[in-house]
């Protein structure tokens, strides 16, 4: 009996943690040239956020390729409600430009509904 209970909470614990690890909130941090670059690896069921605090009148240039299909977007909060600059589901690859026009927080949002994990390749750049 012990050793049932031993090797389910193993085989849980082994299916949960690599799930929850890759699970990703990232700080914008930009290099001198006003650039930010991150790959990262998003697994089946879980996201992975790029959130940064913008000023006006910033404009950013943003792109992103994932070799599975994902849902995206860009979103900051005003309260309990949350705007939505951009959003776009089930694409593996995006570009645009983020006109920002009050000072907020905005985070880069990418969740993966599919069953494969993701390689997602993201590019913010500031003029």
């Amino acid at each position: 009996m012990r050793l049932h209970f031993w090797i389910g909470a193993m085989i849980g614990l082994a299916v949960a943690l690599p799930a929850a690890a890759r699970a990703e909130v990232i700080d914008i941090t930009w290099d001198a040239a006003g650039r930010f670059e991150r790959q990262l690896a998003v697994a089946p069921g879980q996201f992975a956020e790029i959130c940064g605090k913008l000023n006006p009148p910033d404009d950013l240039q943003w792109q992103f390729s994932a070799n599975v299909p994902l849902n995206f977007n860009i979103h900051y909060h005003e309260g309990k409600a949350v705007k939505f600059p951009a959003k776009q589901d089930g694409v593996a690859k995006g570009s645009g430009k983020l006109g920002v026009e009050i000072q907020q927080d905005y985070c880069w949002m990418w969740t993966n509904k599919s069953t494969k994990e993701s390689t997602l390749r993201v590019t913010l750049q500031r003029p």
